[in-house]
């Protein structure tokens, strides 16, 4: 019976982070949502400023803590194992569905793109950055990263396998291609407002910071193997040094 309530949290967890994610390509993109990026009545630009930073910050935060092996080691003491990964991505997924709620937007015109052929340029870059971040969440096990292997394996009873170090496809010309796809779709837009860079720029600060955290882990999981990974390929920016 156990394994069936994990199973459904999994699920439910899975099916909550499935809609903030394609809500998000709404939110950045200003369309086919009721409330986006640069929607609603704009306010005091310094409340703004403040309130979208905290948003930011609180999705930071969470992410930042909760993926560090040391909060793990604790966190499994009151969540089972098998819905850890399940309750880490409910909690981002409902900071996120929080983070559209509240968002204020902050009019004025950073950069405005109106050729058209530079508008479909910058699209087809956003949309690439959203397809490159999907096929890379498959390619690393896209139902492990969200918890359902792991809730599958409660209800089988069995113990999920060890992580073993991959490179397939992406991420053999670039570290981090998820992230990649993040930085893509935040930052192409033929319309920049100052609250979108706000958004982007916060978004960006946080994928370093989240990079430096989670590549210390994985040298500590994988030792000399990701230390030599890291020295051959590129971190953002597609390179691969050849293997001496």
């Amino acid at each position: 019976m156990a394994g069936v309530i994990t199973l459904i949290y999994g699920v439910a967890a899975y099916l909550i982070f499935l809609g903030s994610f394609l809500y998000a390509v709404g939110f950045v993109s200003n369309t086919a949502v009721p409330k986006s990026i640069d929607s609603g009545i704009a306010e005091n630009p310094v409340e703004a400023i403040i309130v979208n930073a905290l948003l930011l910050g609180l999705f930071a935060a969470q992410h930042s803590i909760m993926a560090r092996p040391v909060f793990k080691r604790w966190w499994t003491r009151i969540v089972p194992h098998t819905a850890e990964r399940s309750t880490y991505v409910l909690l981002a997924s409902l900071i996120l569905l929080l983070l559209y709620w509240q968002w204020r937007p902050i009019p004025g015109p950073v950069w405005t793109v109106e050729n058209p052929m530079w508008v479909a340029i910058i699209q087809c870059v956003f949309w690439l950055g959203w397809a490159v971040l999907l096929i890379s969440t498959f390619l690393i096990n896209h139902f492990e990263l969200f918890g359902l292997r792991q809730a599958l394996a409660a209800l089988r009873k069995s113990e999920p396998a060890p992580p073993v170090f991959r490179t397939p496809l992406f991420y053999k010309w670039v570290r981090h291609p998820l992230y990649v796809g993040f930085l893509l779709a935040f930052w192409a837009t033929p319309s920049m407002t100052w609250g979108h860079l706000l958004f982007a720029a916060g978004s960006t600060g946080y994928i370093l910071l989240g990079i430096f955290l989670e590549e210390r882990d994985l040298v500590a999981m994988f030792g000399d193997q990701y230390r030599l990974y890291r020295k051959q390929v590129g971190m953002l920016i597609p390179w691969r040094k050849a293997t001496e």
